[in-house]
Formats: structure tokens, C-alpha cells, sequence
């Protein structure tokens, strides 16, 4: 079976080689996308790999920006131009982790042949906290000086915007396990819609509604599975997920789940290293 691994960095190189290496498998390939404001020097050990594809268009990727999409996006052009015929492409930070063993994963992915496992919940009646991304002015995707002041301005003066009509908005978890002809659709709207995506470039948080988003408003949207198959912990009521450590092993180890975000072997390696004990 072929899988693509589609992987967003920024820093932790050494994390990201271990991450690599404990996915590698006949078949498998991986397409690291490295953040414009990183030293790209730092990477090549893992970029050096055989089984690893470097996305050559890099992005200045700023949280909470469309940034983050188009980064996504080139990775996707990248694995189109590879010509390899992918059953899955899964979307994954340098600090996820898998919970099942190579073989699982792949089992897991043959028993659902074409469909789409990302989180789709509806912005309007679910997801209501979203909708200020969708009525407001954001300038995260263009940072400069001064930025939120205008910001600022701007939805003030402005009458609330307009999404684009006839488009229901979902999302919610920007990760994802979808087909190579999902990600072809996606590619192709992108390129043929540019006025939803010029209005997408002024929201913030797109990353975690844009790509459902597509696929919800297509033929596809039969396909999707609201299951992005991550274990996610957001318990501690911040910005960002809780890190997890040693002390969460039982939660990681009975999930069902194939990933897990986020680690931080800096933090604690022994999690992993029981990880890939248990895995094996």
C-alpha cells in the first residue's frame, strides 16, 4: 500500500527524524514542508532520506494564518508532481506521533478504501465560536507593524463581511487522512476559485475549515468521515494542545485512535520510547 505523509515544521529537527523514521515502511514516502523562517540547514539529516520529498516552495508560515493553507497546498502540488499513485495522504506536524504500529495504520486504511477522515462540524450550527473568523477583517496573513491597530479599524468602519454564497462553512481540526483524489479536487478549486480564495486569505484560523470545507460543498462530500483519527487534548484550556508525557500512557496506549498530538522529546522522550516499544 502507498502512503503519503504530508509533514508541516518549524523546528525540532531531530524529533522530525524519529517521527520519519518510525513511520518508515515499504511504500511509504514523506513530504516535509520546512517553515521560510527556519534555517533549512538544521533539516538535511532528515531531508537526506531517500524515502523523504522536500517541498520545494517554501511558506513564512504565522499562526492562525492562511499561510498555513498554502503551505498545505504546495505540499499537495509536491506529491501530485511526484506521479505516485498514493492511497492515503495524512497531514502531520513535526510533534505528532503515531499510537498503532505501521502495519495497523495500513490495515486501518485498506479496510476504507476513498474516504475522507477529517473533522467537518457545521460553523452555523455547531461551531458557532468559528463565525467571527468568517464576519471579520483579519490581516494575520499579511503581518506588518501596527497590523491589529488597522485591524482594528477596519471591522469597526466595515460592515460585517460576506462569506461567499451557496458555501456551507465546517471545520474545527486542521489534521487529516484523505485520498490522492481528494487531493486533487482541492488543488484544482483553489486554482479555479480565486475570489473565495482572496476572501479566505482575510479570515483567521482558515486552516481548520478551509480543506473541509471544499470537499463538504463537492461530490465528495459523501466520502468524508467526521473522524480525523487523532487523540487531541485540549484540556487545559489553552491556545495549543496539552503536551503529552509519560504520565498520559494510558490514555495514548488504550486510544483507538492512529496519532496523537502533540510531544515534545525535549520534554519527555520516554513517552515515545514507550511509544514504539508498544508499537512494534
Amino acid at each position: 500500500m502507498k502512503l503519503a505523509y504530508l509533514i508541516l515544521v518549524h523546528n525540532q529537527p531531530e524529533q522530525l527524524k524519529r517521527l520519519v523514521e518510525r513511520l518508515s515502511a515499504p511504500g511509504v514516502h514523506f513530504y516535509v514542508h520546512v517553515d521560510r523562517k527556519a534555517d533549512i540547514k538544521n533539516f538535511v539529516k532528515v531531508l537526506e532520506l531517500k524515502q523523504v520529498f522536500y517541498v520545494r516552495k517554501r511558506e513564512r508560515v504565522h499562526w492562525g494564518a492562511y499561510s498555513i493553507v498554502q503551505a498545505t497546498i504546495n505540499g499537495f502540488e509536491e506529491i501530485i508532481r511526484a506521479g505516485i499513485k498514493y492511497e492515503y495522504i495524512t497531514l502531520l506536524s513535526g510533534q505528532d506521533y503515531p499510537l498503532k504500529s505501521n502495519w495497523e495504520i495500513q490495515e486501518f486504511f485498506k479496510l476504507n478504501p476513498g474516504k475522507a477522515f477529517m473533522e467537518f462540524y457545521s460553523v452555523e450550527d455547531v461551531w458557532k465560536e468559528a463565525i467571527p473568523r468568517l464576519r471579520k477583517y483579519y490581516l494575520t496573513n499579511y503581518p506588518f507593524s501596527g497590523s491589529i491597530k488597522i485591524e482594528n479599524l477596519i471591522n469597526k468602519f466595515l460592515p460585517a463581511r460576506k462569506p461567499p454564497e451557496g458555501i456551507i462553512f465546517v471545520g474545527r481540526s486542521q489534521w487529516f487522512s484523505i485520498t490522492l483524489e481528494h487531493v486533487k479536487y482541492i488543488v484544482q478549486f483553489i486554482k479555479e476559485h480565486k475570489k473565495i480564495k482572496n476572501f479566505l486569505q482575510f479570515t483567521w484560523g482558515s486552516d481548520e475549515f478551509v480543506l473541509q470545507t471544499i470537499l463538504f460543498n463537492s461530490s465528495f462530500k459523501q466520502q468524508m468521515i467526521n473522524n480525523n483519527l487523532r487523540l487531541i487534548d485540549w484540556s487545559e484550556g489553552l491556545a495549543s494542545p496539552k503536551t503529552f508525557t509519560i504520565a498520559d500512557a494510558d490514555d495514548l496506549l488504550k486510544s483507538d485512535k492512529l496519532f496523537a498530538r502533540k510531544f515534545n522529546q525535549n520534554i519527555d522522550s520516554s513517552i515515545l520510547d514507550l511509544l514504539d516499544k508498544c508499537s512494534s
